[in-house]
């Protein structure tokens, strides 16, 4: 079969992309900027079709522990919501994080903190990143740009989580979530009837008990735990780092920008070239793991490196580490549901430029 090219929302584009995915189930309940994905599956109703499950939990933390339960299964499952939601579900993230299990979970981050406001923002990053849960644990993390990443990544992050028995998180924000954009969808999946060697799917005489838990009392055996789990984080690190560059080849400044920031700075970009000034662009596709040994070697040639995010400065600080204090590091963002403006950035960069 072909692709099918359709005109969509983010979030529909997610719930369509989760279906033709062969995902088993899908646990979430309503928030704003993401309802939609919960709409759109609840009125496609998968399950005549594809036999996907999707339920409406009574809160954000029945739902991701529906998820702990379905992806002990080994099924493929799901949850979304933004930014209220996920801070409601961290307890469970860091239970599925701890027994290592795949999943996958979207978060359309909206202006925080507290309820804040539904206006998109990227001010989950540090919650996303470094692990908002308890322990010692990261996820992989994903940031689309584009409607058509938004369907694209899901298949991706489940082929991720599976592969590294991990939870994926794909950070999003109210605008990529809401924007309508064209959106090439792939070909239905079959769901897999592959049941993982690990699942916890009744015992068999041929093999022990599959035992799935995040809790060891024994200290020595957890401390051998986490260390197994910081070996397979690092070679996440080596083996997934994923970005984009544009117009890096001759840049003497640089932003560092990931999903609807990226596309703002993809402009500015452009706008600094009219004006006589080599800009360039890395965009993080992954900000865990974050593209770090690049954004190292770009420092070797930029004059100064400026993060744009649509926050009060968070992923400033990896952009910092990564430069080890090569070059200036500065950050511009917007908050409270604000969309940066191209032209804001450029007269921002102008006037570091000026002030040396």
């Amino acid at each position: 079969m072909e692709k099918e090219l359709r005109l969509m929302k983010g979030n529909e584009a997610v719930a369509e992309a989760a279906i033709r995915a062969g995902a088993d189930g899908y646990f979430g309940y309503p928030i704003t900027p993401q309802s939609e994905i919960l709409e759109y599956l609840m009125q496609a109703n998968p399950y005549t079709t594809t036999g996907m499950v999707v339920l409406q939990a009574e809160s954000e933390v029945a739902a991701i522990n529906m998820v702990y339960g379905g992806a002990a299964c080994g099924k493929k499952v799901m949850t979304s919501s933004s930014s209220p939601g996920i801070s409601l579900k961290q307890e469970g993230i860091t239970y599925i994080a701890g027994a290592e299990l795949p999943c996958l979970i979207v978060n359309v981050v909206r202006g925080g903190p507290g309820l804040g406001t539904i206006q998109p923002a990227q001010s989950d990053y540090f919650q996303a990143v470094k692990g908002g849960g308890h322990g010692d644990y990261h996820l992989i993390v994903l940031a689309p740009a584009s409607v058509q990443e938004m369907a694209d990544f899901v298949d991706l992050s489940f082929e991720l989580a599976f592969k590294y028995r991990n939870p994926v998180m794909m950070l999003s924000d109210g605008a990529i979530g809401q924007m309508m954009e064209k959106v090439w969808l792939s070909p239905q999946k079959e769901r897999s009837k592959t049941v993982p060697e690990w699942a916890t799917t009744g015992k068999p005489t041929t093999r022990e008990r599959n035992i799935i838990t995040s809790l060891d009392l024994d200290p020595n055996a957890q401390e051998s735990f986490n260390k197994k789990l910081i070996d397979k984080y690092n070679e996440i690190r080596e083996k997934e780092v994923r970005f984009e560059e544009f117009q890096c080849e001759d840049a003497e400044y640089l932003f560092v920008a990931y999903g609807t920031s990226a596309r703002v700075c993809q402009k500015a970009v452009q706008l600094c070239r009219a004006a006589g000034i080599k800009a360039g662009l890395i965009r993080p596709i992954t900000l865990f793991p974050f593209p770090s040994k690049r954004i190292n070697e770009l420092a070797d040639k930029m004059k100064l490196i400026l993060s744009v995010e649509m926050s009060a400065g968070q992923m400033v600080e990896d952009v910092m580490l990564s430069v080890n204090g090569k070059v200036p590091v500065y950050h511009f963002g917007r908050m409270g549901g604000i969309v940066t403006a191209p032209d804001e950035v450029v007269e921002f960069l102008k006037s570091k430029i000026i002030g040396g």
